[in-house]
């Protein structure tokens, strides 16, 4: 039986976890990047995310397997309350419920942390990550149609919203992620696990 660990991803991943990203940026529109990102440059997307986001990362027997991450969806400070999630498998993972489970850790932390709206941007068509997106309760909100050109074509980007809490009254500020309860996020690593076959 394979050992399965959900844990925060660390700056010493990103060699790994970028050996994942980087065939969808050669191979796939799910990813607008066109070229190599150094790991350098990759480590410090990282840093600047998990300063305040989880950045979840799965391994089975010690390979990462899968990784999910919210990020900002738009820098001004009055959008602070708001996160982009995605996430990411290593190709010969798939179909294990790895995502799943990723995906469910990360959306209770970032509602604990405080986080209001989640969205994710998708290119489309993409039926499979609309279906996934909709079972977690995302709703579109809009499309940008031809707004992004790659591997010849012009192609449509669909935002999707998943609302955490009422927008009543003023906010409390989000908890970053490295002042959350240890033992809140430890509960939600082994729940994300069991949910893994």
């Amino acid at each position: 039986m394979s050992q399965v660990v959900i844990r925060m991803a660390e700056l010493e991943d990103a060699k790994e976890i970028y050996k994942i990203y980087e065939p969808y940026i050669l191979n796939t529109v799910i990813t607008f990047e066109y070229d190599k990102v150094p790991v350098e440059i990759f480590r410090e997307r990282m840093k600047r995310v998990m300063d305040k986001f989880p950045w979840l990362v799965c391994l089975i027997d010690g390979e990462i397997a899968g990784y999910a991450y919210c990020s900002p969806h738009l820098e001004r400070a009055a959008f602070g309350w708001d996160c982009e999630c995605s996430v990411y498998l290593n190709e010969k993972y798939h179909r294990r419920g790895i995502g799943t489970a990723l995906y469910e850790a990360l959306f209770h932390i970032v509602e604990k942390q405080g986080i209001y709206n989640i969205y994710t941007l998708i290119c489309v068509p993409h039926e499979s990550s609309v279906a996934l997106h909709r079972k977690y309760g995302f709703t579109e909100v809009g499309t940008y149609y031809n707004t992004a050109y790659k591997f010849g074509e012009w192609r449509h980007l669909l935002v999707m919203e998943k609302r955490l809490r009422e927008t009543i009254g003023e906010p409390t500020p989000v908890i970053p992620i490295h002042k959350m309860d240890e033992k809140f996020l430890k509960n939600e690593y082994q729940s994300a696990v069991n949910k893994i076959h």
